[in-house]
């Protein structure tokens, strides 16, 4: 189970890879929040279109971090709704009891996502074995309130980033596609040629995750002429800004292609890129380590997690980071600034490309699936 967007699902369902050479015939269910469901669905039917996809009725506590407590019990937006989704909470675990009833799981998996409360609960009142696996290095309230319920927790970052009990946790990293890997140059000009762009030219992938991000999206659109004098340009935009993209960015130009979402395939574009510039998410950002591109990180501030990751990478100098509060600004080209600068350099590039691969954990997913069969056998 987990959230449901695809830093939760493709983890899964590369562990999901690694169950089934041990167990072929092994019966999976994946429980998700219902707003994910159609993404969640679309990314298991290019892996496995028997796993059932099914929605648990779940709540999330809303906190933000530039309220205090006493603004969090006085402001109606937000105690409502928070009271109204611990009702919600109280129905999951209640559907989830009766579900696992029926069909009785030997073991129950949580990727993260406040829809792992209800069904993780429910799994310990029937005596389930619960198995966290915790990718972002700032634990979210969901595991945090998991770990008493939970045999085993492993974590995508080192130890020392969390509070977890020891004798519960262990390192592994975060589970990816094995497709993810380092590509020859051969290969990375035929992908060029197969997108449709000039493979002589560098290639800049953009990307704000399945759900895109507004900032980056429209930093791209503003600087769009100077972004083509660099490089092709392929930016994917999510779904809900797509259409307005489309509308103001350029259709007919072979230096540029607009796409919403990759479900196949995101293994090989990224590794034909020259620049990444991405989101700071935990999965993405071990993707990213296994092909070993140059990249631009744009956390989001509002995702505390998401601005602790991209500090860990760029400590090690494994990327470069860019402000999107600056995105706002009018004549701000960081964004452009920064790509040139990376393009300019092949000893930046593969410095880069070095040091960000020393964070790849190819055996994560096969680690990640014994300690589900083992806590499956002590169950």
């Amino acid at each position: 189970m987990g959230g449901g967007s695809g830093g939760h699902v493709t983890p899964v369902v590369a562990i999901l890879r690694e169950i089934h050479k041990e167990y072929p015939r092994a019966r999976v269910r994946f429980w998700c929040d219902r707003h994910f469901a159609d993404e969640t669905r679309a990314i298991f039917s290019e892996y496995d279109k028997s796993v059932q996809v099914q929605t648990i009725v779940a709540g999330k506590f809303r906190r933000y971090h530039n309220l205090s407590k006493l603004q969090h019990l006085t402001i109606p937006s937000i105690i409502f709704p928070n009271i109204r989704d611990a009702f919600l909470v109280v129905f999951g675990v209640g559907q989830s009891f009766a579900r696992m009833l029926f069909w009785r799981p030997d073991v129950v998996f949580a990727k993260g996502g406040y829809v792992c409360l209800p069904v993780g609960i429910a799994a310990w009142l029937l005596r389930i074995p619960v198995v966290i696996h915790d990718s972002d290095a700032h634990p979210g309230l969901t595991n945090r309130l998991l770990v008493p319920f939970a045999r085993r927790i492993a974590t995508g970052m080192p130890l020392e980033n969390y509070d977890y009990p020891k004798q519960k946790a262990e390192y592994v990293g975060i589970p990816i596609d094995p497709s993810y890997k380092i590509l020859s140059e051969k290969r990375r000009s035929e992908i060029k040629s197969e997108l449709g762009f000039d493979p002589k030219r560098s290639l800049v992938v953009i990307t704000g995750g399945g759900q895109g991000a507004r900032s980056i999206n429209n930093a791209v659109a503003f600087h769009m002429d100077a972004l083509l004098k660099q490089a092709n340009i392929l930016l994917l935009s999510g779904s809900a800004q797509y259409d307005k993209l489309r509308s103001i960015t350029p259709q007919d130009d072979p230096r540029f292609v607009l796409k919403d979402f990759v479900h196949e395939g995101l293994f090989e574009i990224l590794g034909a890129a020259d620049v990444v510039v991405s989101r700071a998410g935990a999965t993405s950002l071990l993707e990213l380590a296994a092909v070993a591109r140059p990249t631009i990180v744009v956390p989001s501030k509002r995702l505390v997690w998401q601005v602790k990751h991209a500090q860990i990478y760029v400590d090690s100098d494994a990327v470069m980071l860019l402000d999107e509060d600056k995105f706002l600004e009018q004549d701000d080209t960081s964004l452009v600034d920064t790509i040139k600068k990376i393009l300019a350099s092949k000893s930046l590039q593969h410095r880069l490309g070095q040091n960000l691969h020393k964070h790849a954990k190819p055996q994560a997913a096969h680690d990640m699936a014994s300690i589900i069969l083992n806590a499956k056998k002590r169950g």
